[in-house]
C-alpha cells in the first residue's frame, strides 16, 4: 500500500487545493473509526497468558522501525537467559498459525516477510489469533513473548507496551484513519504505553512530553559492512527514502533508489526493470532484508541485502525499563 498524499504533514504543492476537501469528506469516517477502536478497547477482556508479553507497537500505519526494536529486545532477553520469541500476526502470509517460523522451510507468502526476517536471527512465531498463539508458545516452552505490533489488539494482556515513533515523520497530518495515518488518537495510544522509542533524528514531541513516559532515542544502523562499488537500491517498506538515506549515510555509492509500496510483491516485470536500471549504472542491486525475503530464490542469489539493527543511545535505560519483565524477582 502507498500512503495517500493527503496523509502527509507537508503536502505536495500540486495537492494542496484538493487535500482540504478530501479531509472534510473523510471526517465522518474518521470519527466512526475512532469510536469503533475506543469501544473495542474499552469492552475488551484481554486473555491472561502464563508468560510475560512485551508489545512493540506504533500509532500509525506503515513502517517506523518496530521490527529491529523487537530483535533488540529479544536478543537482550536471550542474553538474560530466557527463551524469548517474537510473535507476529503474519501479515501477507497464507498460514494462520499458530506456528513457529522455519526460515529454511517457510516462504514469505506463507508466513509474511517480517516474521521470516525475524526467524533468521532468533525464534519467531506467527498467529492471527494472538491469544491462541501466545498460549501455544508458552506450552512449547517459550518464557518471554515479544509481540511485533499489536498495540491496538486487546486480545492478550501485555506486561509492557512500547510505542515506536518515527521522529522525522511522527504522526503524518495528525488525523485518524482514513483521514490520516493514525490507528488511534495519539493521546489514547500513549495512555496504554509504558515507554516510547523515538526512532531517528527529530525534535521532542509535545504529545510525548505531556504523557511523561520515558523516552528512548534509537536509530536504524547497518549491522554489516556497506558493499563497495556503485549500487541501485529498491525498497517496498513504509518509508523507502529512509533506507536510501541510510545507505548514503553509511557511505554507499548509491546511484539511484526505487521506491515501492509497503509489502510490495515484486513481479517479473519489476525485476527486469530493476536489473536493466542497475546495468545502465554499472551497479549491483541492493534492498532491505525485509524485501529480500520476498524475492524468488534465484533473485536472492543475485541481489544484495543490507542488514540493519536498532541502536539505542542509552542501552542501559532500555535494560532498566525491561528489568521488571526480564528479572521479575529482582524487581520485587
Amino acid at each position: 500500500m502507498k500512503a495517500p498524499h493527503f496523509w502527509s504533514a507537508g503536502l505536495d504543492p500540486r495537492s494542496r487545493e484538493a487535500a482540504p476537501l478530501i479531509r472534510i469528506l473523510l471526517t465522518p469516517l474518521a470519527a466512526l473509526y475512532t469510536m469503533g477502536i475506543r469501544r473495542k478497547l474499552a469492552n475488551a477482556k484481554p486473555a491472561a497468558v502464563p508468560v510475560p508479553i512485551i508489545c512493540v507497537g506504533n500509532l500509525t500505519v506503515g513502517g517506523v522501525g518496530k521490527t529491529p526494536v523487537v530483535e533488540a529486545i529479544r536478543r537482550m532477553a536471550s542474553e538474560a537467559g530466557l527463551r524469548a520469541a517474537s510473535l507476529s500476526r503474519g501479515y501477507g502470509g497464507s498460514l494462520s498459525g499458530p506456528l513457529r517460523v522455519d526460515p529454511a522451510g517457510h516462504a514469505a507468502a506463507e508466513v509474511g516477510d517480517e516474521p521470516l526476517m525475524l526467524a533468521a536471527s532468533g525464534e519467531a512465531w506467527i498467529g492471527r489469533d494472538r491469544a491462541e498463539a501466545a498460549r501455544a508458545m508458552a506450552a512449547d516452552g517459550v518464557r518471554l513473548i515479544v509481540m511485533d505490533d499489536g498495540h491496538q489488539n486487546p486480545s492478550v494482556a501485555k506486561d509492557l507496551s512500547l510505542i515506536v515513533i518515527d521522529a522525522a515523520a511522527p504522526f503524518g497530518n495528525g488525523f485518524v484513519l482514513p483521514k490520516g495515518p493514525l490507528r488511534e488518537p495519539v493521546a489514547d495510544g500513549l495512555t496504554r504505553a509504558q515507554g516510547v522509542v523515538l526512532m531517528g533524528e527529530g525534535k521532542e514531541l509535545t504529545a510525548v512530553q505531556k504523557s511523561r513516559l520515558p523516552v528512548l532515542r534509537a536509530a536504524i544502523a547497518p549491522s554489516g559492512a556497506v558493499p563497495e562499488g556503485p549500487l541501485v537500491a529498491f525498497a517496498g517498506i513504509g518509508r523507502p527514502v529512509k533506507f536510501f538515506d541510510g545507505l548514503k549515510a553509511a557511505g554507499a555509492d548509491l546511484r539511484e533508489g526505487v521506491p515501492y509500496g509497503d509489502h510490495h510483491v515484486f513481479t517479473a516485470s519489476d525485476l527486469r526493470f530493476l536489473h536493466d536500471l542497475a546495468a545502465s549504472h554499472g551497479a549491483r542491486l541492493i534492498t532491505t532484508t525485509k524485501d529480500h525475503v520476498r524475492l524468488p530464490a534465484d533473485e536472492r542469489q543475485r541481489i544484495l541485502a543490507f542488514p540493519v539493527e536498532a541502536r539505542f543511545e542509552d542501552e542501559a535505560a532500555l535494560r532498566a525499563l525491561l528489568a521488571p519483565v526480564l528479572h521479575p524477582a529482582k524487581a520485587r
